[in-house]
């Protein structure tokens, strides 16, 4: 049975987690997408500037989330993904940066992830073809870093999920890595024959995928059974902006700008059972704090009404 979930950014504070919980269950969901890039920013990394959170002991990361852990099972909320920190490598980065993303940023997130009794982590491919030269030598950079945590993800029973990027060139949106459904195929079946193992899975992003014109129905349904988890949010095509799904239109006619009955067309192409996750925190900083109740209701019914489609025969 399909279940619902969103992220826990601007929903679970840190202070009292119990009562993000609390309302994600109050909302209609069941699941969670435990948003661990919150506590290591993208814009810091950047801009070349790291915290120390990472450094804690496993210890001391298990005390400090044990909290978030006891108040999701206590409102029946599942944490089916997590999403590491990221970019994971920043190019043009202080060496010592990038040590601390790969060495401790990396495997500890993996072992939050274990600790949470999470299976599937979501992993930021690098964005390294404008430096490279070839999109081939990207993913070798990204293979490489996979290489590294694969032992760990096997030993703790966690899929690694990469996940469809953009990136900027011109200022223009174009494919960034895992764009490309075959090469994503082939490289995940190969990666989980190395390891004996299931330790890679792909995570489609609606938005991502939106931005760069691909096609949500064939994608999915070539991807199959390696689709492990899903980020569902919407945009205009120009932007990564995060928001409701059916917000945006191409027309006065109303013609949505994202082709969800493809989306909709390609989960019922592989009878998909898993968690609609939606990636949409930023639209609860938009909303008054009064509506955030009803808008993740809102977005869980929006849900709710995927899962039917995706389900009827």
């Amino acid at each position: 049975m399909i279940r619902i979930g969103v992220q826990t950014k601007e929903i679970v504070e840190e202070t009292f987690p119990k009562r993000g919980f609390a309302l994600l269950k109050r909302s209609g969901f069941s699941c969670a997408d435990f948003s661990l890039n919150a506590y290591l920013s993208n814009t810091s990394l950047y801009q070349n500037e790291k915290n120390n959170f990472f450094n804690q002991t496993d210890a001391e990361l298990e005390k400090y989330f044990k909290e978030h852990k006891c108040a999701a099972k206590e409102n029946s909320i599942v944490i089916n993904q997590l999403h590491m920190p990221y970019p994971m490598y920043v190019p043009g980065g202080d060496d010592s940066l990038n040590d601390y993303l790969r060495k401790t940023v990396a495997p500890k997130s993996m072992r939050i992830c274990a600790f949470l009794n999470c299976p599937y982590i979501v992993v930021h491919g690098f964005k390294l073809q404008h430096f490279l030269g070839s999109e081939e030598l990207e993913w070798k950079e990204t293979e490489k870093f996979l290489d590294s945590l694969a032992p760990v993800a096997k030993e703790l029973g966690i899929i690694m999920c990469v996940e469809n990027l953009y990136t900027g060139i011109g200022g223009h949106m174009v494919e960034g890595p895992c764009c490309n459904v075959k090469k994503a195929v082939e490289r995940i079946d190969r990666f989980n024959e190395k390891y004996h193992a299931e330790v890679l899975g792909f995570c489609f992003d609606t938005g991502h995928a939106n931005l760069v014109g691909l096609d949500f129905e064939d994608f999915i349904t070539k991807l199959d059974f390696r689709l492990k988890v899903l980020h569902i949010h919407d945009n205009d095509g120009i932007a990564d902006l995060h928001q409701i799904p059916f917000t945006f239109t191409k027309t006065r006619e109303n013609k949505v700008s994202t082709d969800w009955d493809g989306f909709v067309r390609g989960l019922r192409n592989i009878h998909f059972d898993k968690v609609l996750s939606f990636e949409t925190a930023p639209v609860l900083t938009s909303f008054p704090e009064e509506m955030k109740e009803e808008v993740l209701g809102f977005i869980a019914g929006i849900g709710k009404y995927f899962a039917g489609k995706i389900e009827s025969v």
